[in-house]
């Protein structure tokens, strides 16, 4: 409409308004006023270059709106009738995921054995030495020769280290001499007192010089044993020179180097030994278990002990409890257990840590299932069992004690039935299951070789058979296409590998038919015609040599009749 008025103003300028003079002024003052006008047609422009989009805006969203709709009834549409694949899909998705009724699915099993439970106290123990002794010299002197191997195993006495004893030998020299000369004079004392006592008898002398002459011989007396006593204190010395093994044990690293001079109050000594054989383990098991283990210990019954690594995973030793300690601990309400090892191959360390594992009792003649088994729901603990038709039901059971990989159990299972110990997240109660080696190795097909290992490779690297690739069934001209690749199972069964050896002795012949062979890896052309059934079964039934010379003589007389054909109308 604007548009409109705009062209009628224009139409009706001419008829209202006076000619203007021809006049240069006359022509500026015209220009001057056409102006208007076309500012309001471009203004008029871009109004309708606006609507114009607007309108095209408008109906593609209308457009699509009415597509998203159709698209939508034909989805609900869907959703309320399945078409047949689609449901059969969904089925198939189902029974995959969550064990379907009509899936079967594949599970290991394991039969229920009655076999003797230990009843097992698990705990976080120390192994301790029996006992510890740090090897310090008694005297000073320099380190002669040391006479161990660090980590050997020495016996109580042996020479461990040699201090250099030559001043020591003096001393006890000293000693000695001194010994001597006081026992002689004692002699001579002796002697004297017995004379004075034979004047004294015939009244010759005093009494006086008796009795001075008897406390002489006492007075030396009492030398003579201070001078024992350090001759044996010399000896003594002297024999501290030589640095022997206090305990039997194990020797740790050397402390101190030839050509040192040891004291006897160096902190570290020469060496320390600990002794390892036997070797004490100390650990805490919560003190409910104490009357059991009290019981056990005053009938003199043993307890056993493992010693298992960090992990719980290798056995190191075994040994039994020899004693508790005489106070529960309060703050762990715990008691403290010790018990000996033999550890004859120094398999056991002071201050390492092991996982110990204490046999209270054994539950005998117990029914058990794997501890893979046992599964627990809503109901409780409950197990798989397998009937004689490979269909499963839920047994409710309570377990019991866990030895290794068996826990004891009590419900309505028998001895010699089957449970499902892998594969049971995907059960349910009345399903069908097919049963498989527990163990990957022993499963069917787990040793086929990989998809391709065995075929040869033509120029392109397209997998070849005996002349040419192997083709899918209903391919055209032998071809191999990439639906007949995807369908493929993985590995090679001596079948499959037989027809693929037909179908290229197939292509072959029908190359040879047409007198060319394709080289290795190229495929026959479309227009090449297909053998007969009755040849190919003979071909088949021909071993790889003759049917090669078959296909030759083949080309040979195909190519001469088409020689022949091919001179007639020259003549």
């Amino acid at each position: 409409m604007a548009l409109l008025q705009t062209q009628k103003h224009m139409h009706e300028a001419p008829h209202n308004d006076a000619p203007l003079p021809s006049t240069p002024a006359s022509r500026d003052v015209a220009s001057i006023g056409a102006a208007p006008p076309r500012a309001r047609r471009r203004k008029t422009t871009k109004i309708w270059v606006w609507l114009l989009l607007v309108l095209l805006l408008a109906g593609g969203a209308a457009f699509w709106q009415t597509r998203l709709d159709s698209a939508g009834g034909m989805g609900a549409q869907s959703a309320a009738q399945p078409p047949a694949s689609a449901a059969s899909g969904t089925a198939a998705a189902g029974g995959r995921r969550f064990g379907g009724a009509n899936r079967v699915q594949p599970v290991s099993v394991l039969a229920v054995q009655r076999r003797d439970i230990r009843i097992m106290a698990n705990a976080i123990g120390t192994m301790t030495a029996s006992n510890t002794a740090t090897v310090r010299p008694q005297v000073s002197g320099m380190l002669q020769s040391l006479n161990f191997t660090e980590g050997q195993q020495v016996k109580a006495g042996q020479l461990l280290a040699q201090i250099d004893p030559r001043s020591f030998q003096a001393t006890l020299g000293q000693a000695e001499g001194t010994l001597a000369r006081d026992k002689a004079q004692l002699d001579n004392a002796r002697i004297d007192a017995t004379r004075y006592r034979d004047l004294f008898a015939k009244d010759a002398i005093a009494k006086q010089q008796l009795d001075t002459q008897e406390a002489q011989v006492r007075q030396l007396e009492g030398t003579l044993r201070s001078d024992q006593a350090t001759v044996d204190n010399a000896r003594l010395q002297l024999s501290y020179t030589r640095v022997t093994a206090p305990i039997p044990g194990r020797v740790g690293l050397k402390q101190a180097d030839l050509g040192n001079v040891v004291q006897p109050g160096d902190t570290n000594g020469i060496v320390s030994i600990t002794q390892t054989r036997p070797i004490a383990l100390v650990f805490a098991v919560p003190s409910a278990q104490l009357p059991r283990i009290a019981a056990r210990l005053r009938a003199r019954q043993p307890l056993e002990v493992e010693a298992f690594d960090r992990n719980g995973s290798t056995r190191l030793a075994a040994g039994r409890v020899a004693t508790t300690d005489n106070a529960i601990d309060a703050s762990t309400d715990t008691i403290k257990l010790k018990a000996l090892f033999a550890n004859d191959n120094d398999a056991l360390y002071p201050n390492q840590s092991v996982s110990v594992r204490l046999q209270l009792d054994t539950l005998e003649d117990a029914l058990a299932v794997p501890q893979a088994a046992l599964l627990r729901g809503a109901q409780g603990f409950y197990v798989y069992v397998v009937a004689a038709d490979n269909s499963v039901s839920t047994r409710v059971v309570r377990p019991g004690a866990t030895d290794n990989d068996w826990t004891a159990i009590e419900g309505p299972v028998r001895a010699g039935e089957n449970v499902v110990i892998d594969g049971a997240d995907r059960l349910r109660d009345g399903a069908k299951v097919e049963v498989i080696a527990a163990d990957p190795k022993l499963r069917a097909g787990a040793n086929v070789p990989p998809e391709g290992s065995g075929r040869r490779r033509g120029p392109r690297g397209a997998a070849s058979g005996a002349t040419g690739g192997a083709s899918a069934p209903g391919a055209p001209n032998g071809r191999r296409t990439a639906a007949s690749d995807a369908s493929a199972p993985r590995g090679v069964a001596p079948d499959v590998a037989a027809n693929d050896k037909t179908r290229s002795a197939q292509r072959g012949t029908q190359a040879g038919a047409q007198g060319d062979t394709p080289a290795d890896g190229e495929r026959p052309s479309g227009d090449r015609p297909r053998l007969p059934p009755e040849l190919v079964e003979k071909l088949r039934a021909m071993p790889p040599e003759e049917r090669r010379v078959y296909i030759a003589k083949m080309r040979e007389d195909r190519a001469r009749r088409m020689g022949g054909a091919a001179s007639a109308p020259a003549n």
